[in-house]
């Protein structure tokens, strides 16, 4: 694990959740609400880690930690002091959430969640994207749901978009 990074963004609302549960759709369609910044997680993954991932092998802890180390900065750039930030991340790891979070502070948590069956068919309806449908279920055994101690929204994939926004929307703190 690398060094935090100095806290100077603002609050950030942190999409996260495997593969194949909307994160970006979520994500664009939360900040566009809010209007707010969006940060695509996937967008600041080195070329290593997008082929290893695209060759069907899941990313390391320490393939992670650089990764978790540019969305901090880009939160940072892209942070304002009087609005959040929309981030997407899968963030499966509570030691994943607490990086973020040490790096830049204050952190809601919007919790995508689905069944298995859904997400897998999700997945390989979609076209264009580096994740293989095969990686699923190891993301699914890595994944440590946000507890109670973590400020968390979640949320039910089985829903609508507008429907998740709506909850979103309503459910953020004050």
């Amino acid at each position: 694990m690398t060094d935090s990074i100095t806290a100077t963004a603002p609050n950030v609302i942190l999409v996260m959740g495997v593969s194949g549960t909307g994160k970006s759709t979520i994500g664009r369609q939360l900040a566009t609400a809010l209007s707010t910044s969006f940060i695509e997680g996937d967008d600041h993954h080195p070329p290593a880690n997008v082929a290893h991932m695209a060759a069907g092998h899941p990313l390391t802890d320490e393939m992670r930690w650089p990764w978790l180390d540019a969305l901090i900065t880009a939160c940072q750039d892209a942070g304002r002091a009087d609005q959040p930030v929309v981030l997407t991340c899968s963030a499966l790891k509570r030691s994943y959430r607490d990086h973020l979070r040490a790096g830049f502070g204050p952190m809601t948590i919007v919790f995508l969640d689905g069944g298995k069956d859904l997400l897998a068919r999700r997945m390989s309806e979609r076209s264009g994207h580096f994740m293989p449908p095969a990686l699923l279920e190891s993301q699914l055994a890595t994944l440590e749901p946000p507890t109670d101690e973590e400020t968390t929204i979640h949320v039910h994939v089985s829903h609508t978009v507008p429907e998740i926004i709506e909850q979103v929307l309503t459910s953020l703190p004050a």
